[in-house]
């Protein structure tokens, strides 16, 4: 299932990074802490839609406040420790009386805050809006409010994930990688039907917008550059007589088909064809595991490549030449 594979590498990443945090901080290495601050308020914004920016970006040294929305009238201590005597000394500092009104959060990027420390009482002197059961946040707190989005809430999500904390994905594995996931795709049982897409080399950028794709339009953008790459794998198969090209093409372009009439947006589409891909390469008796990176860095040459050739979505007018 989609969002539990999203989902599932999102934990991990964020698991991971928070307790490093813990780790580091207890032999007194905080340059992680100061680099999470950025991380933390743009996931916090895709969270809870706001327009968390690093205090430090407005003023220096802000003592007190890490990030701040002044158009939401919300400002958060970012911290590595939790406790009550932490919260309450943050709550105590003089800088919220210029504040007074706004809601604070205390934001734990690495201790769990436990039910007994939201349930306490705090003196709140500057005025400020707090309900420590509902403005604790914690990395378990933050992962509920990611698991309760929808699907594609989700995906957008886990690539802003993967953007931050992903792997780079080893460019020597990829002609190896690729070629092995060719060979999975190309020994499916497939139904070769006649009206199977010419090759069309064309403007991509037009046919980007004819078919309005959007959020997709960044990963085309950022693996087009693979065309070659790929061309030069299907070669070398179709030079021994086995017909890889040919077989990868019709499977993806039976995804296209099979959705292209179904009242989905065209990101959708292209969204739903990768994953369709990657489940069925994982499916396979004869899959070797790949790293996350790198099967999701394949699957999206793969499907961009079709892209590139016409196998999949309407071309626009007459735009006709060669790629380079």
């Amino acid at each position: 299932m989609n969002r539990s594979r999203y989902f599932n590498y999102i934990e991990e990443k964020i698991s991971i990074l928070s307790t490093r945090i813990e780790r580091r901080s207890k032999i007194n290495l905080l340059d992680l802490n100061i680099h999470s601050e950025n991380f933390f308020a743009e996931l916090c914004n895709r969270v809870f839609s706001l327009n968390f920016v690093n205090a430090n970006t407005i003023k220096q040294n802000i003592e007190g406040i890490d990030l701040i929305d002044d158009s939401n009238h919300v400002l958060a201590q970012v911290s590595s420790t939790c406790t009550k005597k932490k919260i309450q000394n943050s709550l105590n500092k003089s800088i919220y009386r210029d504040y007074c009104g706004y809601n604070y959060k205390f934001i734990s990027i690495a201790k769990g805050a436990t039910s007994s420390i939201k349930k306490q009482a705090y003196k709140n002197p500057n005025s400020l809006v707090f309900d420590p059961q509902n403005d604790i946040w914690d990395p378990i707190s933050l992962l509920k409010h990611i698991q309760a989005m929808d699907i594609e809430e989700l995906r957008e999500f886990y690539e802003f994930i993967e953007n931050e904390l992903g792997q780079d994905v080893d460019i020597l594995k990829i002609d190896t990688n690729l070629a092995k996931i060719v060979k999975i795709l190309s020994e499916e049982n497939l139904d070769i039907n006649s009206d199977y897409l010419e090759i069309n080399d064309f403007a991509i950028e037009d046919k980007i917008k004819f078919n309005n794709l959007v959020n997709s339009k960044d990963i085309i953008d950022e693996y087009k550059i693979f065309y070659k790459k790929l061309d030069t794998i299907y070669s070398e198969f179709d030079k021994q007589g086995q017909n890889k090209s040919f077989s990868v093409f019709q499977e993806i372009k039976r995804c296209y088909i099979r959705r292209k009439d179904k009242g989905l947006s065209s990101d959708e589409i292209f969204y739903q064809i990768i994953d369709e891909l990657i489940s069925l390469v994982r499916k396979s008796s004869n899959y070797e595991e790949l790293p996350f990176e790198e099967l999701h860095c394949c699957i999206y040459i793969i499907v961009v490549d079709a892209f590139v050739r016409c196998k999949i979505f309407k071309n626009p007018g007459e735009y006709n030449y060669v790629i380079t």
